[in-house]
C-alpha cells in the first residue's frame, strides 16, 4: 500500500534546476512551426525510413570533434590551448569542432561584467575565425554579443574560410543569464552546407525545453550543435538523450570542465531503425562521452542517413505521427494558460512549501529489507 499526500497547489511552482520559473522562460511566439501542417515543414522530406538517396546534400558521415576545454590559468593560456585543440582536430581529420558554452570565461565571470565579456568575446571570435581558416575546419562556439547596449548569449558557426556562417542568440534564458542577457527574438535557422549537411544550434540549458529541439527537427536539422554547461547530471543523461531520441537527430553536446552537472561532453546519436533491435536500443539513442573535468578531445563520426530515419519501431514515425493542432496550447502566451497564478495574482506559492507533511516519517520498503 502506498500512502501519498498530494498538494495540487505545488504544481503551480515552476521552479527547476535551471530556472526559477520555467513558464517565464518559455517563448510561445517561437513555436509556431509545431502547428504547421505535416507536409508543410522542411522535415516532411525526412519522414519514414531513410531512403537510398538523401533529399539534402552533404557528406555520408560528418566527423565532429568534441573539444572539451574551458577557461583555465590565464586568458592567453586558454587561447593557446584552444588553438592547439583546433589544429589537433584538423590533423585528425575532423571537419567540425564544437566548443563548450562560454568556453573562454570562468564560471560567473560574465555576470560580473557583461561589457568586459562582450569586448573580450569580439577578440576571441576574431581569433577563432583565424584558427578555423588556418586549419580549414568549421567551428561552433558560444560567446557574449553586444548590440545597442543589450547583451546576448550567442552561438556562432564559423566556416572553414574563416567567416561566420550563422549566429543564434539564446532565446530561453536560465540561471543567472537573466541578470545580464537579453533573450533573442528568433529560433536558430538551419544552416545547409555541402561539407556539413544541415546543422542547427542551441545553447546550454535549452536542452531542457523540448519545444526548442522539436522546432529544429521540423526545420530539417540533421545535427544539432550544443555548447553545453550541464546544470545537473540529468541534463545530459536524461534531457539530452530525450531530445535526440524523440526527434531523431544527432546532438553534439560539449560541456565545460567546471559544470555543476558532473558529466563529460556527450554526443547522442540519432540511430537508424533496421528491425530486430533490442527494445531499449530501438527507443533510446546511444551515446559517446568524454571524461568529466579534464581537457579532452573525442572525435565522433555521424552518419547523416540516421537523421533521415524517423522510425522508432515498425509503426511510429516520431515526426509524421503528430497532430499539429494539439500543439496550440504550447503556442499560447503564459498569461492565457490555466493556472492559479492567473486567477490569483497575489498568490504566494512559495509559502505552500513551508507546511509540514503529515506522513513525512513513513517507513518504506527498504526499511524492512
Amino acid at each position: 500500500m502506498v500512502l501519498a499526500e498530494v498538494r495540487p497547489m505545488e504544481a503551480e511552482i515552476k521552479r527547476s534546476s535551471w530556472a526559477q520559473d520555467i513558464w517565464a522562460c518559455r517563448r510561445p511566439d517561437l513555436y509556431g512551426l509545431m502547428m504547421a501542417p505535416l507536409e508543410a515543414v522542411p522535415a516532411a522530406k525526412m519522414y519514414g525510413p531513410a531512403p537510398e538517396v538523401l533529399p539534402f546534400p552533404g557528406p555520408d558521415k560528418l566527423k565532429v570533434a568534441m573539444m572539451q576545454l574551458s577557461a583555465t590559468h590565464t586568458k592567453k593560456c586558454s587561447e593557446w590551448m584552444m588553438q592547439r585543440q583546433v589544429s589537433y582536430a584538423a590533423r585528425r581529420g575532423a571537419v567540425l569542432g564544437v566548443l563548450p558554452s562560454l568556453w573562454c570565461f570562468r564560471c560567473g565571470e560574465v555576470s560580473q561584467n557583461p561589457q568586459q565579456a562582450a569586448n573580450y568575446s569580439c577578440e576571441v571570435l576574431e581569433k577563432l575565425k583565424a584558427w578555423a581558416k588556418e586549419s580549414a575546419m568549421f567551428l561552433c562556439c558560444s560567446l557574449v554579443e553586444e548590440e545597442n547596449g543589450n547583451f546576448f548569449h550567442s552561438a556562432y558557426l564559423i566556416g572553414s574560410a574563416g567567416t561566420v556562417l550563422g549566429t543564434y542568440r539564446k532565446t530561453h534564458l536560465g540561471g543567472d543569464e537573466a541578470t545580464w542577457a537579453t533573450p533573442g527574438n528568433h529560433r536558430c535557422e538551419v544552416i545547409s552546407d555541402p561539407a556539413l549537411g544541415r546543422v542547427a544550434m542551441m545553447i546550454s540549458d535549452e536542452v531542457w525545453s523540448p519545444e526548442v529541439s522539436r522546432c529544429l527537427a521540423l526545420a530539417g536539422a540533421e545535427v544539432v550543435l550544443h555548447p553545453a554547461d550541464w546544470d545537473i547530471l540529468e541534463a545530459g543523461e536524461m534531457a539530452a538523450t530525450e531530445r535526440a531520441t524523440e526527434n531523431r537527430f544527432h546532438l553534439v553536446s560539449v560541456n565545460r570542465l567546471d559544470s555543476p552537472g558532473r558529466l563529460g561532453s556527450q554526443t547522442t546519436l540519432a540511430g537508424e531503425y533496421i528491425g530486430g533491435e533490442p527494445i531499449p536500443l530501438m527507443r533510446y539513442g546511444q551515446g559517446i562521452w568524454c571524461r568529466y573535468g579534464v581537457e579532452e578531445q573525442v572525435i565522433v563520426e555521424l552518419p547523416r542517413r540516421q537523421a533521415h530515419c524517423k522510425m522508432m519501431g515498425d509503426h511510429l514515425d516520431v515526426l509524421k505521427k503528430r497532430a499539429p493542432a494539439l500543439y496550440s496550447v504550447c503556442c499560447k502566451p503564459k498569461e492565457e494558460l490555466y493556472g492559479w497564478r492567473q486567477m490569483s495574482p497575489d498568490l504566494q506559492l512559495g509559502k505552500q512549501l513551508e507546511l509540514p507533511r503529515q506522513h513525512q516519517h513513513c517507513r518504506f520498503s527498504e526499511d524492512f529489507s
